[in-house]
């Protein structure tokens, strides 16, 4: 997984095209960069033809410019064989998308499989990147403001349900200095404590007893990572910087008509009150797009990511971080995307045990992405299968079947899986399977546990319905 560090200039999700290609395929001009293997802290993704992928990935990586690094690797090169092999390249082009995982040290490498238009690929690295934006409604506002009040914590309120990319972006790069939340404009109660009248608007609660600060500024990267440098708890011993100018409070407008009652419940909370100068601030992307760039992203998205420099590259104290060290990926488990992938390898009379990961469509009907939990499981799959393989062990297959395959909803209606994401151990030929009981998550430990009690054969298993295996074609012989 990245760390915090490495995401501040390369931004949360990288995305990387392999292929066979000459070193001028790309000018240096373009916003794709072109790398190798010693220089992968920058990339990954995945294509088909190279040539022909090249309009579509350059305007794709001008689409994600401050949301996603975007590069290339040629496969072609002596040096960059090994690299390539090892992250499973085996034709040309081949697109991968990587993010940070839940551990340090380890990044989640996965498999792009969608369309090969810039809009494809953009909205496909934008659903990759992480949410660490918390939706707040009135009710839960207070609880949320009053918990780490010494922190600095922003508010995005917006009309719009879902959570854009850019303030994702924002969000991640500040994990552990800033919390962040977004509330929509029909929470009428935290709209009118904080005096909001247009949208989108950025607050930043500095912590303390400071009062809460609105973000004037064009809604882009930089110029908010500028505004919230300011209030960001620092990461180290080294002091926060100071506001570069006085920023206006905000100070409720007085208003003629008598105040309801509720208002002035909800004025006079006291745990409100102390919370409400708590916060800190961040931003979408979609919110602020105007322009749409390969149908997908906007002109608010201006630079991308780069190591800030030392004010003294000479200076280096005791206590400073020693330099992010590139993270040791667990190559992604393999997907079937086909009801016949499907069924050849894990549903077929002499088939053995797989465990099938069912992950879910991206988002719901209002548009909340589902894709959380489905992630953390990939990636705990992915680090169990790494670490049998590093030690030489012999394991059962891991798929993952995207809900596009048909064969998911037979499987899913014939053993009564009804979770976004399901984890489910099936034998075939055995005639057995046995469902992942997600109720403390799916993280590593949890799921390890499981994967080593079939291993072990402990537990309990179900036995499959009819009509799940697929059964065995009899070839006709002509009679001699």
């Amino acid at each position: 997984m990245f760390t915090h560090g490495i995401l501040s200039f390369l931004a949360p999700v990288l995305l990387l095209t392999a292929g066979v290609f000459g070193d001028g395929l790309y000018s240096k001009k373009s916003a794709v960069l072109q790398v190798d293997g010693k220089s992968y802290d920058k990339l990954v993704a995945k294509s088909n033809q190279v040539s022909n992928l090249k309009p579509a990935y350059e305007k794709a990586a001008k689409g994600l410019d401050g949301l996603a690094q975007v590069a290339a690797v040629n496969c072609d090169d002596d040096s960059n064989k090994a690299f390539c092999g090892s992250m499973g390249i085996q034709g040309f082009p081949t697109l991968k998308i990587v993010k940070p995982g839940k551990k340090p040290g380890k990044a989640i490498v996965e498999d792009y499989n969608g369309g090969r238009t810039a809009k494809d690929i953009v909205d496909a690295v934008k659903q990759a990147i992480p949410n660490h934006v918390k939706r707040i409604s009135d009710k839960g506002l207070s609880g949320w403001l009053e918990s780490n009040n010494d922190t600095a914590k922003a508010i995005l309120f917006s009309d719009k349900g879902t959570t854009g990319a850019l303030i994702k972006v924002v969000a991640s790069e500040y994990l552990d200095r800033m919390n962040f939340a977004q509330i929509r404009n029909k929470e009428s109660g935290a709209v009118e404590m904080f005096g909001i009248t247009t949208y989108p608007t950025l607050v930043v609660l500095p912590g303390g007893t400071a009062s809460p600060l609105v973000f004037d500024g064009s809604f882009s990267k930089s110029a908010m990572k500028e505004f919230l440098d300011q209030y960001a708890s620092s990461t180290n011993t080294k002091t926060a910087p100071k506001p570069k100018k006085e920023q206006k409070p905000i100070v409720p407008a007085e208003d003629p008509a008598p105040t309801p009652p509720e208002a002035e419940e909800t004025a006079a909370s006291a745990s409100a009150e102390a919370a409400f100068s708590s916060a800190s601030s961040s931003l979408a992307s979609e919110e602020a797009s105007t322009t749409p760039v390969g149908g997908a992203t906007t002109e608010t998205m201006e630079e991308a990511s780069q190591p800030t420099a030392s004010p003294d590259p000479n200076v280096v104290a005791e206590d400073d971080p020693k330099p992010a060290t590139m993270p040791n990926v667990a190559p992604p488990i393999p997907a079937l995307i086909e009801r016949t992938f499907l069924e050849q390898r894990c549903l077929g009379p002499k088939t053995t045990t797989c465990i099938l990961a069912l992950l879910p469509l991206a988002t719901d009907d209002e548009g909340v992405s589902l894709f959380e939990n489905a992630d953390t499981a990939l990636a705990s799959l992915a680090e169990i299968a790494d670490k049998h393989s590093e030690r030489g062990g012999k394991l059962f297959p891991f798929f993952s079947v995207p809900s596009r395959n048909e064969g998911q909803e037979v499987l899913r209606a014939k053993l009564g899986l009804l979770g976004p994401v399901e984890l489910v151990a099936v034998n075939a030929r055995r005639g057995w399977y046995r469902r992942f009981d997600a109720a403390n998550g799916y993280g590593r430990n949890a799921v390890e546990d499981w994967v080593d009690a079939i291993r072990l054969g402990e537990g309990s298993k179900e036995k499959l319905p009819e009509g799940l295996v697929v059964e065995a074609k009899v070839e006709e012989h002509d009679e001699l």
